[in-house]
């Protein structure tokens, strides 16, 4: 039997004065709202989605991996086009994918843009612009209904962009983007900004995400924004995941992630306070810990571990070996 498919393009405009929300709609638009078995999340690395790791998404909140049940996603973008519907509504178990394009803050006042993330059981962040995502939806409905997902046992996942607002520590890119030169050699950089208060996920306390990781030899600006987390008395231990492209991280209900795609991933702790994190002066910081996690392997992020790993330390803004 043929699927029956729907294909909706709309462009909603309020008034003149507003942006438009444009929305693409790829299979079913009734709600199906099956019984969910979540929380759970997917984090990203950029560069080529790993589509198992969605796929592990839709199959564990919907509580099988062959079944009859079909949830609804959402894909959340504040540029771009509707490239993930396809791929996404081809895997096990998907109703119907939408695509929302969401380009102003007052857009999380529409009725049709909330209900439609509330009523869904997944929804996905693609890449673009951090700050975007930060400035368009953090304390707005849509940030509401996105934990409302969350909450109810659904998914939540992202990549690259998508991907890094997901720690309860954001580095936001509001202004600019360092390199990890220029984050060791001064970690109150003018580039350097975050968010707090953001998404608060289960296992994710005390947490930063970066992407594209190894492909752009972000291990030093990492250790950088975790220093500044202690330094600015964000917390006493700031633990930063690291994704590298092409590699996601998935988390389970239970805390347990799983590195899914091409891999590594790496945990770094930093559990003391910084011996020098000071504007315009290089950082100095002893013994970071890290965990580096290849492809199928887990850690486990209920109880975090305090053993395997390995320490690099950074003084006078270098690093004491190859931290990979």
């Amino acid at each position: 039997m043929r699927k029956l498919i729907f294909l909706v393009f709309w462009v909603c405009c309020f008034s003149s004065a507003e942006a438009k929300v444009t929305s693409y709609l790829t299979g079913n638009p009734e709600d199906v709202n099956p019984p969910l078995y979540g929380p759970v999340l997917n984090i990203g690395g950029g560069g080529a989605d790993v589509d198992p790791a969605i796929q592990w998404m839709i199959n564990k909140v919907r509580g099988c991996d062959s079944c009859n049940v079909k949830v609804d996603v959402i894909v959340l973008r504040a540029s771009g086009g509707n490239g993930y519907n396809a791929p996404i509504y081809a895997m096990n178990g998907v109703d119907s994918v939408e695509t929302l394009v969401i380009t102003d803050r007052r857009d999380s006042l529409k009725t049709y843009v909330v209900a439609r993330i509330q009523k869904a059981e997944v929804i996905f962040f693609a890449g673009g612009n951090q700050c975007d995502y930060v400035r368009l939806f953090k304390g707005t409905n849509i940030e509401r209904a996105v934990k409302s997902v969350y909450r109810k046992g659904g998914a939540v996942g992202g990549t690259s962009a998508g991907a890094m607002i997901q720690g309860n520590f954001v580095f936001d890119g509001c202004n600019g983007s360092p390199i990890s030169s220029e984050v060791l050699g001064n970690p109150y950089h003018s580039f350097i900004s975050f968010t707090y208060d953001f998404f608060q996920w289960n296992y994710m306390q005390s947490v930063l995400v970066d992407t594209h990781f190894l492909q752009r030899d972000r291990m030093g600006r990492l250790m950088g924004f975790l220093a500044r987390q202690i330094q600015d008395g964000r917390t006493q231990q700031a633990w930063g995941i690291g994704i590298s492209e092409a590699t996601s991280l998935v988390i389970d209900q239970n805390g347990i992630a799983q590195v899914m795609g091409n891999g590594p991933v790496y945990f770094v702790l930093a559990d003391h306070f910084p011996e020098i994190c000071q504007p315009n002066q290089p950082l100095t910081y002893s013994n970071f810990k890290i965990w580096k996690v290849l492809s199928g392997q887990t850690f486990d992020l209920s109880n975090r571990p305090s053993s395997s790993f390995y320490q690099i330390s950074v003084q006078n803004g270098s690093l004491s070996g190859n931290p990979y």
